[in-house]
């Protein structure tokens, strides 16, 4: 889960990517960084931590030019490298600066073709370089001095064919523009808009349609899955559909938890999705628990209020805010660690004692991942006097990684991974245990666009869209991502990595 933006203005794009990752900082807390070009020239800022904390005045002065991309990442295994800040660029051919949400799932492929074929080094663990590689490659045109949005659109194509998984990017072209493109899937998000000004039209492209609404870009539509869009830096607009069967499947996960509640993402509302979430829980508790002695709900912020809100509409029961959020720590399901994780939740949320005291009461979050978040509300729930605490969540039961982007724990760190309801709801200490059914999680979300008629949901149902996953592929995946990989010392980048392909091969 990254954010991502590109502008190509009228006027200086500096203070505009900035404030539009600001908007977007929910999608990253790691890392942000900036590219600017101007008359052939680009001028680069990147670094760990939040937007801004990474550019001060100085920095901003020396962002130049009317074009730009910018990003905010979280890591997705291991610990934080500064190193892998985005964007990255390459000076061959043109220079290409590229910026991207996802993760590629036959990386490790792409990077020995890349050295042994194309003869390109990567220099990082990241598989956006190897994403901007293979673009670059792709782009490449013997003979030519100047190519053609024919040209761009059709090493989107190449790219298409090439790499596997999930990737929402956006890249720079010296000389030529902005091209955006999204997977054969759409399973990351990604929208483009316009505005008019005196000097004509601008153009940007974001995550979310809340950095749009921010900066008074009108909101055009969503990219399509395997399509790119082109916006050349005299203020045309192209299109193209560069994939050959592309299949929507939208990241689900988007709509229950990473995207702001304010944001719309293939056509739907992503908070209209959510009060549609929790209604359908609150008729799952009517049905199944018609005798319940709920006194209260109360939503675990930020993400689940919406959800919690409308249940106990639905339910006639009293909503209340027993939490109180200190909003300068960061979401702890993308912490880097077990033993950072556990040391914020208390820092992150304190219990008003009155709404908790006595009474039988139903906390409601977005989903359950590793439960350890969910335990310790479960205990501050009981210290603040609750007689009663039963816990409900807006998704179905996470039992299975994420391989599109998400940067979710080990298979094994999954608290319902190889459980039954029950048996979460032990390991969490709730008195009962409520989760939403995936056909209901479905049907909110497809209410908002019937033509959504499938969706990455694998983190709930082990499918993997993209139908590459292998067994090994995900024991190598839970090797880099359990905990005891993120509390160890980063690994350095080398160059050996290159002679170790070369051997291989």
């Amino acid at each position: 889960m990254c954010g991502i933006v590109g502008i190509v203005g009228k006027e200086p794009v500096n203070q505009s990517i900035y404030d539009g990752l600001t908007v977007l900082q929910h999608r990253g807390q790691d890392a942000a960084g900036i590219i600017t070009c101007d008359d052939g020239r680009v001028y680069l800022r990147k670094d760990n931590g939040l937007v801004r904390d990474v550019f001060h005045t100085r920095h901003m002065r020396d962002l130049h030019g009317n074009i730009g991309i910018g990003h905010v990442r979280y890591p997705t295994a291991g610990c934080a490298s500064s190193a892998e800040a985005q964007p990255f660029y390459v000076n061959s051919p043109f220079g290409i600066a590229l910026a991207h949400n996802g993760n590629l799932t036959n990386v490790e492929d792409l990077k020995r073709d890349l050295f042994v074929e194309d003869r390109r080094h990567i220099n990082t663990e990241s598989d956006s370089e190897v994403l901007l590689n293979v673009f670059a490659h792709e782009l490449q045109t013997p003979g030519k001095l100047r190519i053609s949005e024919d040209d761009i659109f059709t090493a989107v194509a190449g790219v298409h064919r090439r790499c596997r998984g999930a990737y929402a990017a956006v890249a720079l072209i010296i000389g030529y523009g902005i091209v955006a493109f999204r997977d054969p899937h759409g399973i990351r998000p990604l929208v483009f808009g316009k505005r008019e000004t005196p000097r004509g039209v601008e153009y940007m492209v974001a995550s979310e349609s809340v950095a749009l609404d921010v900066l008074g870009f009108e909101l055009v539509r969503d990219i399509e899955p395997g399509e790119a869009v082109f916006f050349s830096l005299n203020g045309e607009l192209f299109t193209r559909q560069c994939a050959e069967k592309p299949v929507y499947s939208p990241c689900i996960f988007e709509y229950v938890y990473l995207a702001r509640p304010d944001s719309i993402m293939d056509e739907v509302s992503v908070y209209k999705a959510r009060l549609r979430m929790g209604e359908t829980l609150a008729d799952k508790i009517l049905r199944d628990w018609p005798d319940h002695d709920i006194d209260v709900v109360i939503p675990i912020p930020d993400t689940s209020r919406t959800s919690a809100l409308q249940l106990a509409n639905k339910l006639g029961v009293k909503y209340r805010e027993g939490f109180i959020k200190n909003r300068y720590i960061g979401r702890t399901f993308i912490m880097p660690g077990q033993t950072q994780r556990k040391k914020s939740v208390r820092q992150k949320l304190n219990a008003i004692d009155l709404e908790f005291r006595g009474k039988n009461v139903l906390l409601v979050d977005d989903s359950i991942v590793r439960g350890t978040t969910s335990r310790q509300i479960i205990q501050m729930a009981r210290d603040a006097g609750a007689h009663r605490v039963y816990f409900a969540s807006a998704a179905p039961a996470v039992r299975y990684p994420n391989v599109y982007g998400i940067d979710m724990p080990a298979a094994t760190e999954l608290v319902a991974h190889d459980k039954t309801d029950e048996e979460v709801c032990r390991e969490i200490s709730a008195d009962k245990l409520i989760y939403q059914d995936l056909t209901d999680l479905i049907s909110a979300v497809q209410h908002g666009n019937p033509k959504l008629e499938r969706f990455d949901d694998s983190v709930f149902t082990g499918n993997y869209v993209t139908g590459d996953i292998r067994v090994e592929y995900l024991a190598e995946l839970e090797r880099r991502r359990n905990d005891g990989a993120k509390d160890a010392p980063a690994r350095p980048n080398v160059a050996a990595a290159a002679v170790d392909l070369h051997n291989r091969s």
